[in-house]
């Protein structure tokens, strides 16, 4: 199943596939090159440059909300800036999120080469679709079943893949949202694997058998609803 959107950019017009992933359950798609290479360096020189209190230094990674703070007692809403604005309407003109629950917020991730992020899902403070942007560098996420208990879910190991390469678009839903959590190994290179990763027919290129891909320092942008927000109201 594929889809067609026309979606403009600044420069030019370009037909986006919204292509699904099949041999997983549903649902995930994936869009090679939904931003150009410029597009991709104006992001990352807009991400580098936020002054350091935007940043949250986590152990493993630093990362940036735009929009506000996630909390299960409502997010209270933030200004976007331009530069990431163009980039949620870009992603609400493929017609993913209901006119209701348009996207509000960014979580921008850093990943330096060797880091990764523990198995975890979105969870019920979004609405159930997430889509990532990459940028700077491809990665490997992986997707283990979510199980009822901690230890057994120590025990497994994840089923399959998916290859994010960079100006990629990811989109989840469905089953792959809810049922599955979702990870990146802490390494330096990624190995391909055919069997494992299963959206290698829609990459941008054709990758070879056990071919390795060096990791380099990685921008994702994750695009999502926050249905619970209130504005911030200020007594004087």
């Amino acid at each position: 199943m594929s889809k067609s959107i026309n979606m403009e950019t600044n420069s030019t017009n370009m037909l986006t596939s919204l292509n699904l992933i099949k041999n997983v359950p549903p649902s995930a798609y994936y869009v090679p090159n939904f931003i150009t290479d410029n597009e991709e360096d104006e992001l990352m020189k807009h991400v580098s440059s936020c002054p350091l209190p935007k940043w949250t230094q986590l152990s493993n990674r630093r990362l940036q909300n735009w929009g506000g703070i996630p909390h299960q007692k409502g997010m209270i809403a933030e200004e976007i800036p331009k530069w990431l604005k163009k980039y949620m309407d870009r992603i609400s003109s493929l017609n993913i999120f209901s006119n209701d629950k348009l996207p509000n917020h960014v979580l921008i991730n850093e990943y330096l080469s060797g880091q990764g992020i523990m198995g975890h899902t979105d969870g019920p403070l979004f609405h159930p679709i997430v889509t990532t942007i990459s940028c700077g560098s491809h990665t490997l996420l992986e997707f283990t079943k979510r199980l009822d208990t901690e230890e057994n879910q120590r025990q497994l190991k994840p089923e399959f893949s998916f290859l994010l390469e960079r100006r990629s678009l990811l989109v989840l839903q469905d089953t792959l949202y809810h049922d599955y959590l979702h990870s990146i190994s802490e390494c330096n290179y990624d190995t391909i694997e055919s069997s494992y990763i299963r959206n290698l027919n829609l990459c941008s290129i054709k990758y070879e058998e056990s071919e390795k891909l060096n990791r380099e320092t990685r921008i994702s942008l994750t695009i999502r609803h926050v249905p619970k927000t209130s504005k911030l109201k200020l007594k004087f």
